[in-house]
Parts: structure tokens; C-alpha cells; sequence
């Protein structure tokens, strides 16, 4: 989800408390800290977390991307780590090529037939927009077979074009081996106990500061937005690392969202706000909504006509992909049988 989702969820959780909201009526900004624990995992994350993380292999592809060297060391690093057992680190470079300008190039990963596959890909402006007809003469999918059973953990495609590229762990895990996407992501700052004890240091500090009422609150709110936005994040692909110190690897999602996707951000936004008007209202002294109603109309309805239309979106999308995948493997099998002859 996006940072201005898992704010606004933290605000609405908070206004569930009316102490809360009967503070706030009188110039309290407890609601405000709901929202910034809601955006502190992902702060420690980008902020913090990025930076430590060690590469064994960083694919810096130049000004030209050269699809079959990149798709080479992919599978060189995805063997060293089945076959060592010693994971392997890899971040793929963007190619800049102008102050709004850059090379655009594809990763991508097809379990089924046990391939990696890189293409050179068009010129795009940072917001991500292609330009038709920059795309390179030779722009063909080098395709590699890596000869192992492989499980990729979140998507099957990765597009690298602006600002920082995306990282992969390959790691082997019983017999396959296992891509992982953002691996220094959703892992220890995903993470239910330390939501409580940053909500406890909050608390503590707080107190000190402004007293033991608004400072016990502030803490349980800042616990509270903290763990919201991990329980938002484990509806993905990813997952989170939701018990660490105890556990050390990520808890994987049901993947029913993507961070990016704009329905279920613009949904969680609209829930956001319809509970916070909500609950401002019924704790107020003279309610003007009627609960089942306004809840029906204002959260029902969104949710059953957007969520619709995502849904048969994301269905339409793998009919797609999949019957993308079958026309790539009949052009390889009509070039094989083409070669035997």
C-alpha cells in the first residue's frame, strides 16, 4: 500500500477510542500519531534498512542493455546459490540516459519451464511513460534455461526503468530454488512485537514529555498505525516478518493485492475517511448518521463495485499472461522442430 493508505488507516483506527476523539474536540493531535506509526515500517525500511543490504552480484547494464549477458548472470548467480546453498544478492541497475530519460528493460522469470528472460525495452520519462518507436533494433527476449525447479514469491515480470532498480535474493529452499523480490523489505520492520515496543518506547517517552495521559494513549496509537500497516502489507505477494526476533523470514501474503494497484489504495483511502467521519459523528453529542445505512452506502457500495472491477481485472490479466506464455512456448517449439529438421 502507499504511504498516504497506511496514514490515513492509522487516524481511523485511532478515532475508534472515543477518549481519543474527546481529546482531539479539544486541540489533542492523538489521531495524528495512529498515522505516524501507519508510515513508520516503510520509513525504517527506505530509510534505514535499504542501505545495509550486500550484493554479490550488481548488474550494471550501461547505457545499452545487453539482454543475453544480463540473462548469463542471472543464471550464473541462481545456480551458485542452489548449488552452494549460500544465498545470493542481486540488484539490477537502471540505465539513465537523460535528465527525464531512461532505458527501460525487462526480468523476467517463468517457473513452469524453469527460464529467466531479458528485454531491452523503450525509452521512458520518470513517470514511467514509453516512447513508441525507441525501443532497440535487437530487442528480442533472451531466454536461458536455468535447469532448476524454481518458485518465484511475487511476480513474474520486473520492468527496470527509473531511479533505483529491484533487488532479488535466490535462495535455496529444500529442493528449489526460490526468488525473492525486495528481500531487505517487510522483514524486521514488519513486525507485530516491534510495533509493540516502539508503541512502549513511544508511551514511555511521551509520558515524560507530556504526561501520563496523553503519553500512554500516544504510545498505544503509535502501536496500533504500526501493526495496522503490517496486517495491511500481508494482504500482498510479499508478506511480512510478522513475529521477528522470534522468526527470521517473511510470512508470505495471499497476493491479492500489489503495493502499487490504484483500487484497493483509493478503497483503503475512502474507508479511511468514511470511518473517521463515522466515528467523529457518533461520539459526538447529537449523532446524525444512521450506522447501518451510512456504512452500507459509504463502505458496501465502493467496495462491491471497485472491488468488482479490480477483481475481474486481475482475472482478465492472467487469461492474458497465460495465453501470452502458451504463444511463447509454440514460437520455441515451432524453432526447435524447425532446427531438428
Amino acid at each position: 500500500m502507499k504511504g498516504i493508505s497506511h496514514f490515513i488507516t492509522g487516524v481511523a483506527l485511532a478515532t475508534f477510542f472515543p477518549e481519543v476523539v474527546r481529546l482531539a474536540q479539544h486541540g489533542s493531535l492523538l489521531p495524528v500519531f495512529g498515522g505516524l506509526g501507519g508510515i513508520l515500517p516503510d520509513t525504517l525500511d527506505f530509510k534505514f534498512a535499504r542501505y545495509w543490504e550486500q550484493f554479490q552480484l550488481e548488474i550494471d547494464p550501461g547505457l545499452d542493455p545487453d539482454a543475453e549477458a544480463i540473462a548469463d548472470a542471472l543464471v550464473t548467480s541462481m545456480r551458485a546459490a542452489y548449488e552452494t546453498g549460500q544465498d545470493q544478492n542481486v540488484i539490477a541497475h537502471t540505465v539513465r540516459v537523460g535528465p527525464d530519460l531512461w532505458r527501460e528493460y525487462a526480468i523476467r522469470f517463468y517457473p513452469e519451464a524453469g527460464e529467466v528472460a531479458v528485454q531491452a525495452g523503450p525509452l521512458v520519462n520518470t513517470g514511467q511513460v514509453p516512447y513508441a518507436g525507441t525501443e532497440p533494433e535487437n530487442a528480442a527476449e533472451a531466454r536461458r534455461a536455468v535447469g532448476l525447479p524454481m518458485v518465484h514469491t511475487y511476480s513474474d515480470e520486473y520492468r527496470v526503468n527509473i531511479f533505483t532498480g529491484p533487488t532479488f535474493r535466490f535462495a535455496r529452499e529444500g529442493d528449489k530454488l526460490v526468488v525473492h523480490f525486495l528481500d531487505w523489505h517487510h522483514r524486521w520492520t514488519h513486525s507485530l512485537l516491534l510495533a509493540a515496543g516502539v508503541g512502549l518506547v513511544a508511551g514511555l517517552l511521551l509520558t515524560l514529555l507530556t504526561g501520563p495521559t496523553n503519553g500512554l494513549w500516544a504510545g498505544a496509537l503509535v502501536a496500533l498505525g504500526f501493526a495496522g500497516h503490517i496486517l495491511e502489507d500481508q494482504m500482498g505477494h510479499m508478506g511480512s516478518n510478522l513475529f521477528w526476533p522470534l522468526t527470521r523470514k517473511r510470512i508470505p501474503g495471499p497476493g491479492l493485492i500489489h503495493a502499487g494497484d490504484a483500487i484497493p489504495n483509493f478503497l483503503t483511502v475512502w474507508t479511511a475517511l468514511t470511518l473517521i467521519l463515522f466515528n467523529l459523528d457518533r461520539f459526538s453529542g447529537a449523532p446524525r448518521f444512521a450506522p447501518l445505512p451510512y456504512l452500507l452506502v459509504a463502505v458496501g457500495m465502493p467496495w462491491l463495485i471497485l472491488g468488482g472491477v479490480y477483481i475481474g481485472r486481475k482475472l482478465h490479466a492472467q487469461v492474458e499472461r497465460s495465453q501470452a506464455f502458451l504463444r511463447q512456448a509454440e514460437k520455441i517449439a515451432e524453432a526447435d522442430g524447425r532446427e531438428m529438421a
